[in-house]
């Protein structure tokens, strides 16, 4: 039929390496990368649970996302 494109093996073989290849270094980096930040960041021993402070700031989380309803942190005593 006139006007149908096809797709040579060549290509399909070219497009299915490289998406391979997306894929795996995607893997390998986020893998390298929760090793890497995690221990840069290691939550306090005495307390990991996140909590909010008298002051509005928050306590025990280091990670960008923050939760919503996390609970008023108990006071020093």
């Amino acid at each position: 039929m006139a006007g149908e494109a096809r797709v040579k093996r060549t290509e399909l073989a070219t497009g299915t390496l490289v998406s391979l290849a997306v894929i795996v270094a995607g893997y390998l980096s986020a893998a390298w990368a929760e090793r890497h930040f995690a221990e840069a960041v290691a939550m306090p021993p005495a307390s990991s649970a996140a909590c909010v402070a008298q002051d509005g700031s928050w306590k025990n989380w280091v990670w960008a996302n923050v939760p919503m309803l996390s609970p008023k942190c108990a006071a020093d005593r």
